[in-house]
This record gives structure tokens, C-alpha cells and sequence, in this order.
């Protein structure tokens, strides 16, 4: 408790500036560094910063917050104007004997004159600057975290004259501080060390995956409803199969589309909890309110409508699995919520005060880049690290493109089952698929094979049956005309366009190319280069076949010698990826 104090002087450069009551500076201070404190940023950075401000408040030279080392954690010196590196000149500033003695009787050391205090060496008095001109107080108090010290705050001055009772002010009120950083320094050390042993959790099970070598012999891992037999897919089974086997958290990533949901309930199957209750819920079809009242339930009459007793998300899912999709788009605050039901798995329900224990193995989903989302403080680093236990890379269609026939097949077969039709993809329909980019990747595919089905006149679909063969595709008038969107999502630029009609049936069937050019027949390819192409379009298509001229030609139905005499004629310069 802060006792009535005398006011502060003057500054002599203002000699009408009102007196100001001690008591009333530090509390401001107490509440400016309390703010410090619970920002997001690194320790060592939240500590100069107290400093920084202390200065501004509390008459002082030098400032020094000192932390031993604890658990694996090296200890540290951070003094104002910390940085990378400036451990030891802070260090250097701190007198040996009497921070010892700080640690030792966990008490407040006041030295009126370092000069003649038996705490202090000639090598510290002469380190703090003190001589017999100059006499130098010094304060120095413990940190606590509940009953241990695991450091100090100190600080020094050029003694003024003032009082005595000035120096006892002061350590209260350096106390005071001390016990907020002590808290502060005990959230993040509960933070390293949990982020610590999730890491360590993790590395086991990546190490456990990278051991389980392929062999001839194995039997594939098969997902009913995932479909595909391409290198990634089949990577990505095998590391179901062996996450299925723990309880572990798991978060999938990937972009839209990529089947996400599909994975999570292969986990389910495959895991000890198969015949428990699989549960799923996508995080940002709801508001916050409603959100927390489907997760955790809610009590009758917790808010208008709530006539009945109702048990949430978390408590279905008790024994078996919870999926929450798009968890990178939960707000700030129930982030925190979330946090405490995944570490603790326990809750109250809305409107109710009993704690309601569950046994859930959760599985996250999320397309965001939750990392620069953590970077940007949107999503909170501690629950990151709760979530992201088992990462799993979902690949997207473009990186298993020999699982698109397979796939195509069976979406074509249920809408045959559905609508009482019999038909088939030639040859040609193939390979106009083959060559779509499908940045909406299985949905997207599914979507096209339905609406060209439906649409299809004959017994066979064929290469003019396809939409972006007219240039009717509104996908690729979507992606094609927002250039700026799909780099932010850093997808590859594939064509979402096949070629011209103009362009003979043998090279969209991937036969062989045409004959080549008589001598002489220059001309008539700058020609064709010149009547068909202008600048625009050859750079745009120069752009999406990532600069290589044979794609670039295909895209504009063009031989290479034409598209080469495009680029001479236009002085397009080739970029070199």
C-alpha cells in the first residue's frame, strides 16, 4: 500500500509547473507497466521496456532486470535499450556480491553510498561510477515466482540528498513491479516449456513416420472415399494410418477443396475411437455466440430461446472425435476459450457454473497461413501450438494429376446412378481435364464433371462438350481476371484454358506434332505469329506457362517457330525462372 508522500519537486527548467503527489506518479506508472507487461512480444523486449518506462517516472541512472536460469532456460540481463546480444553488457553492470545477497534473503537491498557498504566491492564502485565526488544510492529487489526468487530488479542513482524516506518509497513501489514481472516471467516460462514438450511430441511422431520405410510387400492403405493412387496421396494414407494410432492433436492444412474433412474422418476410422461418436463443425459458419453455445452447450435459460437444457459439440464428441473446420477464422476471444477446453478438456456450458469433463481427440482444419496469422498477433501463438501437435499437408489436385482420371471416372458413375444416364469420357475429355489447373482442386473437378454431364448431348462426352473449350469456363474468368488474389494465395499459374478449337485433334491428343516447316516458310510463320497474337496476349501467355516458350505456343495454338518470332517481333525479353 502506497502511504502519503511529499510531492515532487520542480523541475528547474519550469519553475510553474503544479507539485505532483509521488503517490499519484506511481500509481500511473504501476498501470503504464501493467499494460507492458501483458503485450504480446518477447520477453526480453517486454522487460527493457519496463526499464525504459521506469526511467521516465522513478529518478535513476541505470536499470537492470536480472532472471537465473531455470529448467533449460539460460538466464538473462536486459537493462533499457536491450538488444540481440547485449546480454553481457547489462550483466557487467550488476554488483555480484550484493545481487547474491538480494537472492539469498529474498529481501530488498538499500545502500545509501555504495561507497561504504560492505555489499559492494571496489571493483563495483568504481563499475556503478561512484568516487568521492560522486556518491551513488542503489535499490535492488527480488522477483518472485509464488515463494522462489528467480532474479532482481536494481537500479542506481547519483544520490540527490533527498530524504531518506525517499529511498522507502522508492522500494515499495520497485517492489510492486517486481511482483508484476514475476508473473509476467512465469506465463512465459509455462509457455516455453509447453511449447517445448508439444514440440517434442511432435518431433517423436515425425520421427516415427520418417522410419516407417516403404516396402513391396506392404499392403496399401486404403480410405473409403478418397480416391487416387498418385505418389503424394499415397504418402499421405500410409501417415493416416499411423497418426490414426494416438490420441495426438492434428491439424490439416491445405487449400480449399483438397478434402480436408474426408481425411479427418479417415483419422477417426482408423483410430481406437472408430466406434465412438465422429463430430463436425465448421468454425466460420457461426457467430461467436452461437459458436460457443453449439461447442459447449448451454444451460435452459442461459439467453432468450434457450428453453432446454442443450449438451454442445464437445460433449457429443466425449470418447470419440471433434473436427473443427476453418479454425483460423475464430476471433480473438474465443480463442482463449478454445485454449482452455483443449489443454484442460474441461468447460462449463453457457449459462451454467458446473465443470463438465470430456475425452475428445480433436483434429483442426484450416487454409489460412496461421503462422503469418500468429506473426500478425490474429491468432494466438499458445493455441497454435496446442493445435498444431501433428501437422498434415494436404496436397492440392495439381501435385497428383494421375489421380484425376480416377477421379473424374467416379464422379461421372454417381451422376450416371443419379439421373439413370450411361455415359463416358473419351479420350480427348481426358485430356482436356489433364490440363486444367483446378485451383478449387476435388470440388472444383466434381463441379465440372456434373455440369458438363448434364449438359452433354451424346452417349460420350468429348473434347467440345467442355465449357473452357468455348471460353465459357467462369472459373477460369475467375481466377484468370483476379491475378492479384491468386498470387496472395501463392498458387502456381496453371492455364485454365485448353487449346484453340483451330488446333488439329492429333496434338490435343498428345500424337505426334506436325511436320515441320519447309525451308523458306518464314514468312508465312510470321505471318500466322502476326495475325494471331499481339504483344498482350503473348506476354500473358508467355506468364501462365511460367515462361516456356513451347506452352506459351500451345496456349495460342501456335508452333514454337511462330511463338519465337512473336517474342523477336515484340522484343519480349525470355525471363529466366
Amino acid at each position: 500500500m502506497l502511504h502519503a508522500a511529499p510531492l515532487v519537486e520542480r523541475s528547474p527548467a519550469d519553475h510553474t509547473a503544479p507539485l505532483v503527489p509521488l503517490n499519484e506518479i506511481a500509481l500511473t506508472g504501476i498501470f503504464e507497466i501493467s499494460k507492458i507487461l501483458t503485450a504480446p512480444t518477447r520477453l526480453e523486449t517486454t522487460l527493457a521496456n519496463v526499464i525504459n518506462l521506469l526511467q521516465s517516472f522513478l529518478q535513476m541512472r541505470h536499470g537492470v532486470v536480472a532472471l537465473l536460469s531455470d529448467d533449460g532456460i539460460p538466464d538473462l540481463a536486459v537493462g533499457a535499450g536491450w538488444s540481440e546480444g547485449s546480454d553481457e553488457r547489462y550483466r557487467g553492470r550488476l554488483p555480484q556480491k550484493a545481487v547474491d545477497q538480494i537472492v539469498a534473503t529474498a529481501m530488498p537491498l538499500v545502500a545509501e553510498n555504495i561507497a561504504t557498504h560492505p555489499a559492494f566491492s571496489p571493483t563495483d564502485v568504481e563499475t556503478l561510477g561512484a568516487s568521492d565526488t560522486t556518491r551513488v544510492s542503489f535499490i535492488g529487489v527480488p522477483i518472485r515466482i509464488d515463494s522462489k526468487v528467480v532474479g532482481t530488479l536494481t537500479i542506481d542513482r547519483v544520490w540527490d540528498e533527498r530524504p531518506l524516506y525517499r529511498l522507502d518509497s522508492d522500494v515499495r513501489l520497485l517492489t510492486m513491479i517486481a511482483n508484476l514481472v514475476g508473473q509476467t516471467v512465469k506465463l512465459h516460462r509455462i509457455v516455453a516449456q509447453d511449447r517445448e514438450r508439444l514440440m517434442h511430441e511432435s518431433y517423436r511422431l515425425q520421427k516415427e513416420l520418417s522410419e516407417l520405410k516403404p516396402t513391396r510387400d506392404r499392403r496399401r492403405v486404403h480410405v473409403e472415399g478418397i480416391i487416387g493412387d498418385s505418389p503424394a496421396l499415397r504418402g499421405l494414407l500410409e501417415k493416416i494410418a499411423v497418426v490414426a494410432k494416438s490420441n495426438s492433436t492434428v491439424l490439416l492444412r491445405g487449400e480449399s477443396g483438397t478434402g480436408k474433412e474426408l481425411i479427418a474422418k479417415a483419422i477417426h476410422e482408423l483410430s481406437p475411437r472408430a466406434k465412438r461418436p465422429f463430430i463436425k463443425i465448421n468454425c466460420a459458419a457461426l457467430p461467436e455466440s452461437v459458436l460457443e453455445s453449439e461447442l459447449f452447450g448451454h444451460e435452459k435459460g442461459a439467453f432468450t430461446g434457450a428453453l432446454n437444457s442443450r449438451k454442445g459439440r464437445f460433449e457429443l464428441a466425449d470418447k470419440g472425435t471433434l473436427f473443427l473446420d476453418e479454425i483460423g477464422e475464430i476471433s480473438a476471444s474465443f480463442q482463449a476459450k478454445l485454449l482452455r477446453v483443449l489443454q484442460e478438456q474441461e468447460f462449463e456450458r453457457v449459462g451454467g457454473n458446473q465443470t463438465i469433463k470430456v475425452d475428445v481427440r480433436v483434429i483442426a482444419a484450416t487454409n489460412r497461413n496461421l503462422e503469418e496469422a500468429v506473426a500478425r498477433n490474429e491468432f494466438r501463438a499458445d493455441l497454435y501450438y496446442r493445435i498444431s501437435v501433428v501437422p498434415m499437408m494436404l496436397p492440392p489436385l495439381r501435385e497428383r494429376r494421375s489421380d484425376i482420371p480416377l477421379l473424374a471416372n467416379e464422379f461421372l458413375k454417381n451422376f450416371n446412378s443419379e439421373n439413370g444416364r450411361a455415359l463416358s469420357f473419351d479420350r480427348h475429355a481426358i485430356e482436356v481435364l489433364m490440363s486444367c489447373g483446378f485451383p478449387g482442386n476435388v470440388r472444383e473437378l466434381e463441379n465440372c464433371v456434373q455440369r458438363t454431364a448434364t449438359l452433354a448431348p451424346g452417349p460420350e462426352i468429348v473434347r467440345n462438350d467442355f465449357a473452357c473449350c468455348h471460353s465459357q469456363c467462369l472459373s477460369a474468368m475467375l481466377w484468370n481476371g483476379t491475378s492479384e488474389s491468386t498470387q496472395q494465395r501463392s498458387l502456381p499459374i496453371v492455364p485454365l484454358t485448353v487449346l484453340p478449337t483451330n488446333v488439329p485433334r492429333e496434338r490435343v491428343a498428345g500424337g505426334s506434332p506436325p511436320a515441320a516447316e519447309p525451308a523458306g516458310s518464314g514468312s508465312a510463320a510470321a505471318s500466322l505469329a502476326g495475325n494471331v497474337t499481339d504483344r498482350d496476349s503473348v506476354v500473358a501467355a508467355m506468364e501462365k506457362s511460367g515462361w516456356v516458350q513451347a506452352k506459351a505456343a500451345r496456349l495460342l495454338g501456335l508452333t514454337p517457330r511462330q511463338i519465337g518470332y512473336a517474342l523477336k517481333k515484340h522484343g519480349i525479353e525470355v525471363k529466366r525462372l
